[in-house]
């Protein structure tokens, strides 16, 4: 049985660390509402720009001397993976989640016997992917000593899986995140952006809208697919913002709640801990007078 003044310590230290949990609450809840904002205004732009590039791509002619990016390389050999998580932790299940996401799909095509290669972006991820994948793992990169992803961030993402694709290093490019639907749901995301995932084809085949292009589709496809795939990224580092403060809004209030309880029993139990050390002493004390 702990003394008094131990539970008086651990009391004191658990409303402590109480105050950090709601302060770190508060704070998510504040950046939440401008990542949410951000990340619903860049949904439209990135469905569109893909939406664009679909329909570009059905008239295009000649499918043999199109862009790779929207074609692919004619193979399905080797798998790039980008699995993009936080920097920091504190957040719940949010990087388990997408690294959960990204496990099941390493899994599926090593056992298909099909290559893999990772690049994380976000050091949990790669913390936590290390120990498995390690030797699979060809890029890292962290924002640990940035305030705010901007496209620019995203752009040298983009560039650099550019240039492994040009250099035949893959045939196949997946991103990995979380979409943000609400405070509580963040829903881990796949999405193919090498080549161009067409899985709306029958929609847009039905679809009345029409294009006209000018220049040339191919020229004009020629510098949207690569500035695609860097928009694609960042649409994922804005949901990714908002899922990350709304997961640790959610864990930090969880963390609040259960300080409070646990404090609320630490002080039951000083309290009778309390009340047995006075009616010990009450007892020697009657015994004392009686032996008198």
């Amino acid at each position: 049985m702990p003394s008094l003044d131990d539970l008086k310590k651990r009391i004191k230290s658990v409303k402590s660390t109480q105050k950090i949990t709601k302060a770190m609450k508060m704070v998510a809840a504040a950046k939440l509402r401008k990542a949410q904002e951000n990340a619903e205004k860049g949904r439209p732009f990135s469905e569109k720009m893909n939406n664009i590039i679909l329909n570009l791509s059905n008239s295009v002619s000649d499918k043999d001397n199109a862009s790779k990016f929207l074609v692919g390389t004619g193979k399905n050999d080797v798998h790039l993976c980008v699995v993009i998580t936080a920097d920091r932790g504190l957040c719940g299940g949010f990087n388990t989640n997408i690294c959960r996401k990204a496990k099941n799909y390493f899994e599926k095509i090593l056992k298909e016997g099909k290559t893999l290669k990772i690049f994380t972006v976000g050091s949990k991820g790669y913390d936590q992917l290390k120990r498995i994948y390690g030797s699979c793992i060809i890029e890292k990169v962290n924002f640990k000593g940035y305030k705010k992803i901007t496209y620019k961030e995203a752009e040298q993402i983009g560039e650099k899986i550019i240039k492994l694709f040009n250099e035949s290093q893959f045939d196949t490019c997946k991103i990995f995140y979380n979409k943000f639907k609400n405070v509580i749901t963040q829903i881990p995301q796949e999405q193919q952006i090498i080549p161009i995932e067409n899985q709306k084809k029958k929609e847009e085949k039905t679809s009345d809208n029409f294009y006209e292009f000018e220049p040339e589709e191919n020229e004009i496809l020629g510098d949207l697919l690569p500035r695609n795939i860097s928009t694609q990224i960042f649409k994922a580092f804005l949901e990714n913002a908002a899922s990350e403060q709304g997961s640790r809004m959610t864990a930090m209030d969880s963390a609040t709640r259960n300080a409070g309880d646990l404090v609320d029993k630490l002080t039951i139990t000083y309290n009778r801990s309390r009340q047995a050390a006075i009616t010990k002493e009450l007892i020697e004390i009657i015994s004392g007078a009686e032996s008198l």
